[in-house]
């Protein structure tokens, strides 16, 4: 019997635990699984920032409904787990371990070379498919037209959220590229939905005769327990989303599932420690948190815990987000292309530390400490209970 661990090790291995964007090995370990993607219907979600907040969006009304639900999200916060839920529930450690040896034993017998996100992807069609779900909610992980999740042939609608510049080595230079790149996952007589009017969207909604429903983003976000200015433009993308596939859904239901919706480390305060803990990991991803930051905390000092990977323009992030009488630290995580604190220091305005432990920190009412950056630090900074 394998456990969690021994998945977690096997999914974060040399072998495994790198990005070869290409949908010819997952449709052919899927094949093998008997394509349990063709029997789920799913939402396809993609964009460059906001594309998380919409799936929680999505998932939690058409849970409120009475609909039994599939969410598939990427990255996690603490565990895989994270990544694959039914009706709001973590995938227990058995079936993940379980389902992730199946899905790498089969692709090894077949000399089918998958990734990490290849094989949590094929993983999570074959859960939902197993347990019958109603709807999918399905994030692509990077890009849209060669990511895995773009394996499906058909979707109840497309959602592309906000695209901005990241990912640039891999999806191009230019947000028009990027834009093509998003507008893959746009399928034929599936309706697109989107705030944000390129020319690639709109030329891929043409040549698959797809509706493509353009949405101004003015939902009234005062029930949504997700907090940011940058909300608005997400819930109103998955309200479009919810009328147009499912309008027999009462309001009364989407507002209730409004006030439920979860989504850790987005503009999450914990107010216990006056605690700001922020996902954000690109220069547009970190003007919206200082603006938020901004709007809602404009009279309290700011305490920042920082730290990102070297591919981001981390430059342009801290010009964006520090300003001179800042509390500046930073912090060198644990993954292989943390930027060290001498690379941040050397391209910072201010002055700054070393980030060492929360504990250090003396808690004051007048000032906010913000960790932000990078997903994959915050794991290593704050300790579950935070987000309960």
């Amino acid at each position: 019997m394998y456990s969690y661990n021994d998945a977690k090790e096997l999914l974060t291995s040399k072998g495994k635990f790198y990005i070869n964007l290409g949908l010819e090995r997952i449709s052919a370990v899927l094949e093998f699984l008997g394509n349990p993607q063709d029997k789920l219907k799913c939402i396809h979600v993609a964009g460059t920032n906001g594309k998380g907040s919409v799936c929680a969006i999505l998932e939690a009304v058409l849970r409120e409904d009475g609909r039994k639900t599939g969410l598939y999200t990427s990255p996690h916060l603490f565990k895989y787990t994270e990544r694959i839920k039914i009706n709001g529930v973590d995938i227990s450690d058995e079936d993940f371990a379980r389902l992730v040896f199946e899905i790498c034993n089969l692709a090894d017998k077949n000399n089918i070379h998958l990734t990490e996100f290849e094989i949590l992807t094929a993983l999570s069609f074959k859960y939902f498919a197993e347990n019958n779900v109603d709807v999918v909610v399905l994030e692509t992980g990077l890009g849209g037209r060669f990511d895995a999740t773009n394996v499906i042939k058909s979707n109840l609608c497309a959602v592309i959220t906000h695209i901005d510049l990241d990912h640039t080595e891999r999806l191009g230079s230019t947000k028009d590229k990027i834009a093509f790149e998003k507008a893959g996952i746009i399928k034929p007589n599936c309706p697109v939905i989107t705030s944000e009017g390129y020319e690639a969207i709109r030329d891929a909604a043409d040549a698959n005769n797809s509706l493509l429903m353009m949405i101004t983003p003015l939902e009234d976000t005062s029930n949504l327990s997700l907090k940011g200015l940058y909300q608005q433009e997400n819930l109103s993308l998955a309200l479009a989303a919810i009328r147009l596939v499912f309008p027999e859904i009462p309001e009364n239901v989407i507002q209730a599932a409004l006030t439920k919706v979860k989504h850790p480390a987005r503009f999450q305060f914990v107010e216990a420690k006056n605690l700001i803990i922020d996902g954000a990991h690109n220069p547009n991803g970190i003007a919206a948190l200082r603006e938020s930051l901004d709007f809602y905390f404009p009279d309290k000092k700011r305490r920042y815990v920082f730290g990102c990977l070297k591919n981001k323009d981390y430059k342009k992030m801290m010009a964006l987000l520090f300003d001179k009488n800042d509390e500046i630290y930073f912090n060198h995580f644990s993954n292989p292309n943390s930027c060290a604190v001498e690379e941040l220091q050397a391209e910072c305005a201010f002055p700054s530390k070393e980030f060492r432990s929360l504990d250090e920190f003396e808690y004051k009412p007048d000032t906010l400490t913000i960790i932000c950056g990078s997903f994959y630090m915050i794991n290593e900074i704050v300790t579950p209970d935070c987000f309960l």
